[in-house]
């Protein structure tokens, strides 16, 4: 039974755990940064070595797939290190967050850190940032599948190249723009970071495969953030409360390896207590569940669940 389908009262989540269950949930491990950041990697580079060994089209699709999630995942990374919780050592926490994370996927902590920030300081309201990531759900079913369309042909993939082209140029206003500094500079990041991906492959003698992962990132990375941001403020219950304005979503074994790579998909919990490292949401999850300190959150099984929801407005 999923939080919220008994009749279990409901419990303070923050009166559910102890001080040290607390202490335990927030202490930080280097080494599983760091396999979490091999991991990663590690599915990367064998998606390449599936295609070299078996160059198909099944294999093809597959490799797609699986590293579009990751690149998802180097983006979650990101994340954990905008809040300081991927290293405690703050100057490592940003180099490797940047230069093993960040910049492979054409993104950069230190503008994106000041904008997630204000997104946990005004979740659901008028002034945050990704209001409308998740403000047009539900739509229909017709509209959600010219959603996934535009995404797996390229098309949002490239409108997003766009955009941050502009972004890094000092050419966008409004909440995209960058206000730490603009121009060439911006490129260097994205530009090494992906030239020496293309320079093992070529080492590797199978330059070619770097076109799977420019692929990935204009379809498959489209379609899993297009899915993350819908699961995780997309048709909630409640935006005054905050059990009710954030959805975790339980997911089976391909879900993780596909859609939400480093525990992306326990949201709840992150908003809960931001500090939490990623490793050690699923934990907390489990312990608030089983005090039913979860009992009326917004918690779904599944992203197709997710999903119908979002596709469930009439036509």
């Amino acid at each position: 039974m999923l939080p919220g389908e008994g009749a279990a009262p409901r419990v303070l989540w923050s009166e559910a755990l102890s001080p040290a269950e607390r202490r335990a949930l927030l202490a930080m491990s280097p080494s599983r940064a760091w396999l979490s950041i091999g991991i990663n990697w590690g599915l990367v580079a064998g998606a390449f070595a599936l295609v070299a060994w078996a160059p198909n089209p099944l294999s093809v699709v597959v490799a797609l797939f699986v590293i579009g999630g990751r690149q998802l995942g180097f983006a979650v990374l990101m994340h954990e290190a905008a809040h300081h919780t991927l290293f405690r050592n703050h100057w490592l926490n940003d180099v490797v967050g940047n230069w093993l994370c960040a910049y492979p996927v054409w993104s950069d902590l230190y503008p994106y850190r000041a904008y997630h920030l204000q997104h946990h300081a005004k979740t659901g309201t008028a002034e945050d940032p990704d209001l409308s990531l998740a403000a047009p759900f539900p739509v229909t079913r017709a509209s959600l599948r010219r959603k996934i369309w535009r995404d797996l042909t390229g098309q949002t993939g490239w409108k997003r190249a766009r955009a941050t082209f502009r972004r890094d140029l000092g050419r966008s206003q409004g909440r995209v723009r960058r206000l730490d500094f603009t121009g060439v500079r911006n490129f260097r990041g994205v530009t090494i970071t992906n030239v020496v991906l293309l320079a093992v492959l070529i080492l590797c003698g199978h330059p070619a495969l770097y076109l799977l992962w420019v692929a990935a990132w204009l379809t498959t990375y489209s379609l899993v953030m297009r899915i993350r941001s819908i699961a995780e403020h997309g048709m909630v219950p409640d935006q005054s409360d905050d059990l009710r304005n954030t959805r975790t979503t339980v997911v089976r074994w391909w879900e993780r390896l596909f859609i939400a790579p480093n525990c992306v998909n326990y949201h709840l919990e992150h908003h809960l207590m931001i500090a939490v490292p990623h490793y050690n949401l699923r934990r907390m999850h489990r312990l608030l569940r089983d005090r039913a300190a979860l009992a009326d959150a917004c918690v779904t099984r599944g992203y197709l669940r997710v999903l119908d929801l979002a596709s469930s407005r009439a036509v």
